[in-house]
């Protein structure tokens, strides 16, 4: 149930995402790996893609926190938390990883977080197996974003490589939970629309 103490604590949780440095208890996934030569025209793609990452991890973030809102089960809430903090981490892995190719945060981060929070909110409301399927969906297609920078890195960025590949695994394993858990199908008008407002965000993020 929502009260005003819940509400303050995610206020705070909504500053802390956007303008706080985030933490990792896991080390760096680059942390052992050396930088390689990129050209300039590398290092502006690398770190826009990373941008993008970053962004997805606002907009997770703020999904997450709004779905454990609203969820009734005190153990898809527990689950939920738990894979909050983890895209905490993956938060610090990418707003690092930008940094060190030269590149910044999207500007456009607030007004996706808050997208993101009432999306998370409304799903939750509509009870815990269609919150569980909007988020095993949710991870389905960040799952497949990472792919396509995998595929799109520049081949010699280890760095920025091991940064979403561990990203990707931890994705697969959120949506395989969400799954387990009793996750519904979506429709398929709402995971096209779903797709769409991805597609938007990214080629946004990727300039702003």
């Amino acid at each position: 149930m929502l009260n005003l103490d819940n509400l303050i604590i995610e206020f705070d949780k909504g500053l802390r995402t956007l303008f706080a440095k985030a933490p990792t208890a896991r080390p760096y996934p680059d942390a052992d790996i050396a930088d390689s030569s990129l050209s300039d025209s590398e290092k502006k793609h690398a770190a826009a893609l990373m941008r993008i990452n970053h962004t997805g991890e606002i907009c997770a973030q703020a999904l997450y926190q709004g779905q454990a809102l609203t969820a009734r089960d005190p153990g898809v809430q527990e689950k939920l938390e738990h894979a909050a903090w983890e895209e905490t981490e993956h938060l610090a892995w990418t707003s690092h990883r930008v940094h060190e190719l030269g590149g910044r945060l999207s500007l456009l981060n607030p007004f996706w977080y808050t997208s993101s929070l009432a999306l998370g909110a409304l799903a939750g409301a509509l009870g815990d197996k269609w919150n569980l399927g909007f988020l095993a969906e949710t991870e389905r297609q960040v799952g497949a974003h990472l792919q396509s920078h995998l595929d799109s890195l520049p081949k010699q960025d280890a760095k920025s490589r091991a940064v979403a590949q561990q990203m990707y695994t931890d994705e697969v394993g959120h949506a395989d939970m969400a799954v387990e858990l009793g996750a519904a199908e979506l429709p398929l008008p709402v995971k096209l629309a779903m797709r769409g407002m991805s597609k938007v965000m990214t080629k946004t993020v990727y300039w702003v």
